[in-house]
Parts: structure tokens; C-alpha cells; sequence
């Protein structure tokens, strides 16, 4: 409906300049909002107003030519001018009726539009290290993550949904002596565990299957494997200087192919779980892109050289060092340690240079709000070596904190006190998880109620939404009961007779759906479309409370069945596009 306005204006505005009324370069972004106040009209225009400066007339004399110009349209009854030169439009009944043939002639396509134009855009979201299972911080990026790459889906760009697998660096090597030690304990030994290992349960599986598939192959005595470890925290010393010297030992004791071997089973036990716990979460990928895969071809080797050819790279202490405070960021950052390795920052540097290599024009990043600092440093990066980094976009999820009777459930990462993702799921179900996931934006701070997740209640508001489409299918059902039929030409034929102040509400919303739909692709904000359909699904039970629908007069029957159809087609649309299923019953 915006759309048609926009194109009446724009004849207007072109009939304008060719007449040389306005400048011939004048070309203003025309924006239609929507009335808040009815007396106002139904929709309004600033175009005036944008365009003075230009043509160095008052706005309300441009709006006089501009309504003066204005192609003569069905959908539109009156114009008026307001306040300095807003154009405002009250649309015709007729205008607002032709939104349901509109949604029954295109069904699932109804709201999607081309505006992308086929633009290639890579979103990269949870990209969890693979050290352990998920839990529900990652469900909300998951969430988040994969909802805003289907609503620019949506709107017509060609989207790749990528999870980087952090299949290298300290934190997995982390896991793979915490998986050792476990498997040492299976195999007779009592190593006291470190301070700084992973203390989950599913280590223990990890280390179980190790044991099963492999024997006595990786057993060393921890009177040999503990001469050479410092003291760890526990006994007065550095934990982190002790899960490093236990990291030097495994690899020395084992050799790098047993090493590998066991870090690669804990590797893959984890990454396996997550695919699989994803997959459930109705969250799949194009491409599971791999760390590892970056050293092994050359790739950070090669940003790292591209820095250094830049003139942007120093040596201080034995260490490379990437001078990002010249870019904005805090300090400068280390590219290559003094023994050699590259850090995990000149891994990301190289992967983002591999993202633009691969011919994205766009590339969406879904961090922890905890990476808020890691920002400039990237773009740093792609500025230093000519990338335009405003290519790339960056969005900060907050962390989901539960709530269980009121009460904060508290937990813990690294001691393996934490809900995971599996639980959430199986406890509230996937259809509310991913709902209220993106109940609000993705950088404000979320409290999740399980107890109102779990609620069938007009409370919740997924509840709500969900039993207006049950609604609908069971006003079908019980016109076959009753033995009468639809008529879905007849339908169409009659809307003239929904003239009802709730069939005007529902009318009007319907026809607000391809523009929340846009706002929401284009802002990254899936909350717009989760709110939208709540009050989406509080007119139809407005409605369905208000009226009868199966009535005697068959004319209005078939006409409120019509416009009941297309309430059904439009949330079934969204929820969809929420990754969230639409029953028909409840």
C-alpha cells in the first residue's frame, strides 16, 4: 500500500520536473509513514518538505503542485496538506479490500519482494567454540542469527549462513588435555584436574569413547606426565601457567599424531552435537567453515604478509604487532607471538579477507555483546589492507539470563554448570525458544520466563499468535461439520460487505505486513515482526469474540471466511520466517 503512494508521488514529482516546476536533479528519497492519527489520513509524505531546499520554495506551496499533479487513483479518496507541507492520504475502502486477494494470490510469497536484488550477503552466526555443548547465550544468536538471515531472504538477497568452527587455538587444546586427563582416570590414573580445565559431564563422554575405541594407546602414569607441571591454583601456583605446561606435556608425551588424535575426537564428539542440536533448533548452514583450514592452506600467513606489505606491522619482543591504534582501536594488537604462533585475531583477520575474496558484497557478523571491543580492531584490519570496511556489519547479541519461578538460574561455562540449549528445547519446546529469542532487539539484555514459555495463556504471547491460526482452521472445520461449503470467488466477490469497525482493523493490518516484513530484514530487528504478529493475532481475537463468521447470510459468510483465510496465510507467513511452526489445532 506504501508502494502505491510512492509511485503516485513519484509521477507527481517526475510530471514536476519535466514541467520545471522543480530542479531536474531533485531526486529525494520518498518516504510514506503511517498516520497515527486517523483524522490525519491513513498514510502521509514529508516529500514537500525534502524538497524546499532544492527548489528554494515553501513546502506548502510544493505540496499544493505536488497533490495538483497526483495521478487519479481508485485507492485514494482524499489529500490533504498539513502543518509546513505534509501531503497526507485517507485511502479508500477498496484500497484496503484488495490486500486479501493479494495475500491469497501469492500465499508464502505474500510480504517477500526483490529489493535485494539477487546482492550476495554472508551471515555468521553462533560460531561457538566447539569446547563443550551449547548452552542458551548461544540459543539466542542462534536464534537471532538465523531469523535475520531469512528475513533478507525475504527480501530477495542471496544469503549464505556460515558457522565459523573454531577448530584451533588454546581453548581446544584446552579441551583435548581435559579430555586426556579424563581418559587417564578411565585408564587407572588419579591426576588431580586443573583449575582451568573443562569440568562438564560430556568430557567424560568424550574421554569414555577415547577409552573404548582406542584402549591403553594414549595411558601415561601421572607420576611421569606431572614431573614437569608447575603448581596449579590450588596449590598456590598459576592456573594458567599450569594448563599451558599440561598442554606442552600432552603433545611431548603423545606426539603429534596421537595428540591429534585425541584432540580430533573431541573435536569432532562436540561439533557433532552441536550440528545435531542446531539441526533440531530448525538452524542449518551453508558452509561449517573451518579455523584449521586457514593455517593448513596459507591463508593467515598471507594476512599477515598483506599487513606488513601495508606498512602497518611492527616487531616488538620477538612478536608481530598490528599497529590498530592507528585505525581507532585502544592499543595495538599481536599477529604472531614471539614462539612463532599466530594468534586467533590474524585467524579472524584472515578470514575475513576470505570472505570478501569469495565475492560477498555484504557480511553480517553475529557476536557475544562480550566481543564489543574485538569490532574495531577487524575493521582495523580490512582498512589496513584496502578492504572497505563498511562492508562489514556487526551485531552484538546480549546474554539470555533464565528465570525459573521468579527466581535467576545461575551458571557457569567452564565448570559445566549451565542450561543448554538440548534442555531449553526439550523443556519449553523449539517453537518457543526460537520465538522468545527475538522478542527484543539483539542488544538489549533478556530476561527469559520459562514458567510464561511454557504457559497456554494469552500471556504468551507465541501462545496467542499460534492459537489464532488454530482458530482459523477450526472455524473451517466447523463449517464442514455444519455441512456448508466455501467459496473462495464468492469470497473475494464480497468484501465490500466487511464494513465492520474490527474487519477495518483487520484490514489494516494485513496490509502493514510487506512493510514490517522490509523494516525488519533491513534493520536486523525479527522483534518487529514477533510484535507485529501479536498484534496481528489480537485483532483477529477481537474479532472472532465480536462476530459470527458462519452466518446465515451467505454472501457475508463467504466474504469474513475470505478475510479470515488471509489471517491464517499471514501468520503462518511469519511465524515461519521466525523458525517457528503454525498448528492447526491447540
Amino acid at each position: 500500500m506504501k508502494q502505491q503512494i510512492k509511485t503516485l508521488l513519484q509521477q507527481a514529482l517526475d510530471s514536476l520536473k519535466q514541467a520545471g516546476s522543480l530542479p531536474a536533479d531533485a531526486n529525494p528519497m520518498i518516504q510514506i509513514e503511517r498516520s497515527r492519527d486517523p483524522a490525519h489520513g491513513d498514510l502521509a509524505s514529508n516529500l514537500a518538505m525534502m524538497l524546499a531546499k532544492a527548489a528554494r520554495r515553501k513546502p506548502r506551496d510544493i505540496a499544493d503542485d505536488l497533490v495538483a499533479a497526483l495521478p487519479a487513483s481508485e485507492s485514494v479518496v482524499k489529500v490533504e496538506i498539513a502543518g509546513p507541507g505534509f501531503i497526507n492520504f485517507h485511502l479508500s475502502e477498496q484500497a484496503f479490500q484488495a490486500v486479501v486477494p493479494t495475500i491469497l494470490a501469492a500465499e508464502k510469497d505474500y510480504g517477500r519482494s526483490d529489493l535485494g536484488a539477487g546482492k550476495r550477503v554472508q551471515v555468521e552466526f553462533v560460531s561457538a567454540n566447539p569446547t563443550g555443548p551449547l548452552h542458551v547465550g548461544h540459543g539466542r544468536g542462534a536464534a537471532y542469527g538465523a531469523t535475520v538471515a531469512d528475513l533478507l531472504d525475504a527480501m530477495g538477497f542471496e544469503v549464505h549462513r556460515e558457522y565459523y568452527v573454531n577448530d584451533a587455538g588454546r581453548q581446544m587444546d584446552i579441551l583435548a588435555a581435559s579430555v586426556w586427563l579424563r581418559y587417564l582416570e578411565l585408564a587407572g590414573e588419579e591426576p588431580p584436574f586443573p583449575v582451568n580445565g573443562y569440568k562438564g559431564d560430556y568430557v567424560w563422554d568424550v574421554a569414555a569413547k577415547l577409552h573404548r575405541e582406542n584402549g591403553e594407546r594414549f595411558h601415561h602414569t601421572w607420576n611421569k606426565i606431572s614431573a614437569a607441571l608447575p603448581a596449579d591454583e590450588t596449590e598456590g601456583g598459576d592456573k594458567e601457567k599450569y594448563i599451558d605446561a599440561l598442554i606442552t606435556q600432552a603433545k611431548a608425551l603423545l606426539g603429534a599424531e596421537n595428540y591429534r588424535l585425541v584432540f580430533d575426537t573431541g573435536l569432532n564428539y562436540i561439533l557433532s552435537d552441536i550440528r545435531d542440536d542446531l539441526s533440531h533448533f530448525n538452524v542449518n548452514y551453508e558452509k561449517w567453515f573451518s579455523e584449521r583450514s586457514l593455517t593448513e592452506s596459507g591463508a593467515v600467513e598471507n594476512a599477515v604478509e598483506r599487513l606488513e606489505k601495508s606498512g602497518h606491522v611492527y616487531e616488538k619482543d620477538g612478536a608481530k604487532w598490528f599497529r590498530s591504534s592507528d585505525f581507532g582501536d585502544e592499543k595495538d594488537r599481536v599477529l604472531v607471538r614471539d614462539n612463532g604462533q599466530s594468534t586467533y585475531f590474524a585467524s579472524d583477520i584472515a578470514y575475513h579477507m576470505n570472505k570478501l575474496e569469495r565475492g560477498f558484497e555484504r557480511v553480517i557478523d553475529i557476536w557475544g555483546a562480550d566481543h564489543h571491543g574485538y569490532v574495531p580492531r577487524v575493521k582495523a584490519a580490512m582498512q589496513a589492507v584496502g578492504d572497505d570496511p563498511d562492508k562489514l556489519d556487526v551485531l552484538l547479541v546480549q546474554f539470555a539470563v533464565l528465570y525459573r519461578g521468579g527466581e535467576k538460574m545461575q551458571m557457569s561455562t567452564r565448570s559445566g554448570q549451565f542450561v543448554t540449549l538440548r534442555q531449553l528445547r526439550k523443556e519449553i519446546g523449539s517453537d518457543a525458544a526460537r520465538f522468545f529469542y527475538v522478542l527484543r532487539k539483539c542488544e538489549q539484555h533478556m530476561d527469559f520466563d520459562l514458567d510464561l514459555a511454557k504457559s497456554r495463556s494469552n500471556d504468551n504471547p507465541l501462545y496467542y499468535i499460534q492459537y489464532a491460526h488454530a482458530r482459523v482452521c477450526s472455524v473451517f472445520r466447523q463449517l464442514e461439520e455444519k455441512k456448508l461449503s466455501y467459496d473462495q470467488t464468492s469470497g473475494l466477490q464480497q468484501l465490500s460487505k466487511l464494513t465492520e469497525k474490527h474487519e477495518q482493523a483487520l484490514l489494516s493490518s494485513l496490509s502493514r505486513y510487506p512493510e514490517v516484513l522490509e523494516a525488519a530484514a533491513l534493520n536486523h530487528e525479527p522483534h518487529q515482526l514477533a510484535h507485529y504478529l501479536r498484534e496481528l493475532a489480537n485483532d483477529y481475537h477481537t474479532y472472532y469474540n465480536a462476530h459470527q463468521f458462519l452466518v446465515d447470510d451467505s454472501d457475508l459468510r463467504q466474504a469474513r471466511l475470505t478475510l479470515i483465510l488471509s489471517v491464517k496465510q499471514v501468520i503462518a507467513n511469519g511465524l515461519e520466517l521466525l523458525g517457528v511452526s503454525a498448528p492447526e489445532s491447540m
